[in-house]
């Protein structure tokens, strides 16, 4: 599990400022196609494991900001979002098709 979650912060670290990317995008990337909530789970835990990870770059395949509540407050992952000019209403990502960032598309594991 270990390795797994490695591999998921590996690929999050690479999302560029004012890009997301979905739970989902992230598994299909590892080859783990069923495996977003093992990529949520990673993420919860990404504050202790791995300080200063764009964690908040992450949301679910809709644009929710379903992990917002494992950030320091509710509100923080909308505002990190927002300083990277995402603009985000009532938890979600507007225009989340056109800012996705494809790890499959975009790098190389």
């Amino acid at each position: 599990m270990h390795n797994f979650y490695t591999a998921v912060y590996d690929i999050v670290a690479q999302i560029p400022e004012g890009r997301v990317t979905s739970y989902g995008a992230i598994a299909k990337a590892l080859g783990a196609a069923k495996s977003s909530r093992m990529v949520g789970y990673a993420m919860n835990l990404s504050h202790t494991h791995r300080p200063g990870l764009p964690a908040h770059r992450v949301v679910n395949r809709n644009g929710l900001l379903t992990g917002r509540h494992h950030f320091a407050s509710p509100t923080q992952m909308q505002e990190r979002l927002e300083s990277e000019g995402v603009n985000v209403k009532k938890d979600q990502v507007m225009n989340f098709k056109l800012l996705f960032w494809d790890p499959l598309v975009e790098i190389t594991l």
